[in-house]
């Protein structure tokens, strides 16, 4: 598969993940959700993620979240959220898992939940674990897994139940079982287009849930434009324009803008890898502030930065205004 096709699979699970997080964790941990207070909020901790989480292997398919929630108990607690899209086994997934979560341990003290959804097609392949022993020293991660292709026999119970992620799972499912055969994913798209419209959800969530399905089942264009037409008659029998005329336009613009703000993503994700190399090999480890920075930087101060690493005495006099 190409990067692009990797792209557009993805993004719309970190969309999805990060625009709907309570019902994610409900539908897929039930028994997480039970212990976390969220009338308390939740806050993403987004820097933090891409800090612990920098040196990791880019082009990889997975989207994933790190959040900090408020326990029942009062107490706070950090989840790490993995979702590996990629549709083969990854021998190096139960390591990364393990090695993510002792670092955010380390650079936070923090106990970190770790837990995964896995989407491929492996029937056996279900890592939930990984440590090693050494003269009586154990050191283990046991983490809950959550197997997309397990809800493959709950379709009817899928399409009655009213989380969000129920249609996001039957979607990823129809998807896979329509691979190679766009008649049938068509008519598997727009029954879950009449799914959506009968669900009392508000604008907003059925627009960020069609651009969701949308994005996952895609359609040659002939048969995207009977989707339209078909999705034209829907909105007049129910009497909710919702995705058609100027919304139609700007789903597509979204989807659009998604690849290339993705595209950016990733380059400044490398970016930022090079530069704390650089950085790190010309001055040694970096502070917390530096990584901070450069978290936060855009695309033209990272290229002005590496410039200046040659000529600079410090740390500070990469940074510093000229």
């Amino acid at each position: 598969m190409t990067q692009n096709n990797n792209d557009a699979y993805d993004s719309p699970w970190k969309d999805v993940l990060e625009h709907a997080f309570p019902e994610f964790i409900a539908f897929y941990f039930p028994d997480a959700h039970a212990q976390i207070d969220w009338a308390r909020g939740y806050e993403f901790k987004n820097t933090e993620l891409r800090q612990v989480t920098r040196d990791a292997e880019l082009g990889k398919r997975f989207a994933d979240a790190l959040a900090q929630v408020t326990l029942t108990r009062g107490e706070q607690r950090w989840i790490y959220v993995h979702i590996e899209v990629q549709g083969q086994r990854d021998n190096d997934f139960a390591r990364r898992m393990f090695v993510y979560n002792y670092r955010f341990f380390d650079h936070y003290a923090l106990p970190i939940a770790s837990l995964a959804v896995l989407a491929d097609d492996e029937e056996g392949w279900r890592p939930d674990r990984y440590g090693f022993e050494v003269f009586g020293c154990r050191h283990t991660l046991e983490f809950p897994i959550v197997k997309l292709m397990d809800y493959a026999d709950h379709a009817e119970s899928l399409e009655t139940n009213p989380n969000p992620f129920a249609l996001v799972t039957i979607a990823h499912l129809r998807t896979r079982q329509t691979k190679g055969d766009t008649d049938a994913r068509y008519r598997a798209k727009l029954a879950l287009v009449r799914l959506l419209y009968r669900r009392d959800w508000d604008r907003q969530r059925i627009l960020d849930l069609f651009a969701v399905l949308d994005w996952m089942m895609r359609l040659p264009e002939e048969l995207e434009q009977q989707l339209w037409q078909k999705i034209e008659i829907i909105e007049g029998e129910t009497k909710m324009r919702y995705v058609t005329s100027v919304e139609r336009l700007a789903v597509q613009r979204g989807v659009q803008q998604g690849r290339i703000e993705g595209k950016i993503e990733g380059k400044l994700e490398g970016k930022i890898e090079n530069l704390e190399r650089l950085l790190t090999k010309r001055f040694g480890s970096l502070d917390e502030e530096t990584h901070n920075r450069l978290g936060k930087a855009t695309l033209e101060q990272l290229d002005s930065w590496a410039d200046r690493i040659l000529d600079a005495a410090t740390v500070h006099d990469v940074f510093e205004t000229q």
